[in-house]
């Protein structure tokens, strides 16, 4: 065999072993299916309360794991179900006025969304919150039926350690760390082929 016939053998054999790049796949949550609570331990009770999903949309590469897209949450609707505390927790804690939103942007997914049934992943980015930004990896349980997707994440938030005042008087005392739980649902969409994050 030429060396000129050996060069294009191998040439077309390096193309058929390159894999073809996968179309990207979209989780497109939908806000008024959705639901995102916090909890706050307190001097002899738990604080219960609720924020709102603005929008949330989160593209990823099934090949790299790499994603880009945001999750945004509406702080001026929060609420616990006590207008005097809500006034403290707007006004003093959250300061909705100026900070209106907290914006979760997606940077990876680890782990594998599968096209249907349930799947454990991570999801990687950085947290914009009170006017800093925040590493966080949020761990999430998805289940996939018939392209519509259910989503479950939840985390702490150590909003005294980012700066934000703590609410404690004299006789009530609260914890410095909030745990948000989100409850998404929303659609899957180019499904076909499952995620593989790296």
């Amino acid at each position: 065999m030429s060396l000129s016939r050996s060069a294009v053998l191998l040439a077309l054999v390096s193309l058929v072993a390159v894999p073809a790049h996968a179309a990207p796949q979209v989780l497109a949550f939908d806000p008024a299916a959705s639901r995102v609570a916090f909890t706050l331990p307190a001097t002899g009770h738990t604080v219960e309360g609720s924020f709102a999903l603005k929008s949330g949309r989160i593209t990823f590469d099934s090949a790299t794991g790499d994603a880009s897209g945001e999750i945004v949450i509406d702080l001026t609707g929060a609420q616990t179900g006590n207008k005097s505390r809500d006034n403290t927790m707007h006004q003093d804690v959250l300061e909705t006025a100026k900070y209106p939103t907290a914006v979760f942007r997606a940077e990876k997914v680890r782990g594998t969304v599968a096209p249907s049934g349930p799947s454990q992943v991570t999801l990687d980015g950085t947290l914009s919150f009170h006017g800093a930004d925040h590493k966080m990896s949020l761990p999430a349980k998805v289940d996939v039926q018939n392209g519509r997707l259910k989503a479950q994440t939840q985390f702490p938030i150590p909003y005294v350690e980012w700066g934000l005042k703590n609410p404690s008087v004299m006789f009530l005392r609260v914890d410095k760390v909030v745990t948000v739980n989100v409850n998404a649902e929303g659609r899957l969409e180019g499904a076909g082929a499952g995620t593989q994050g790296r």
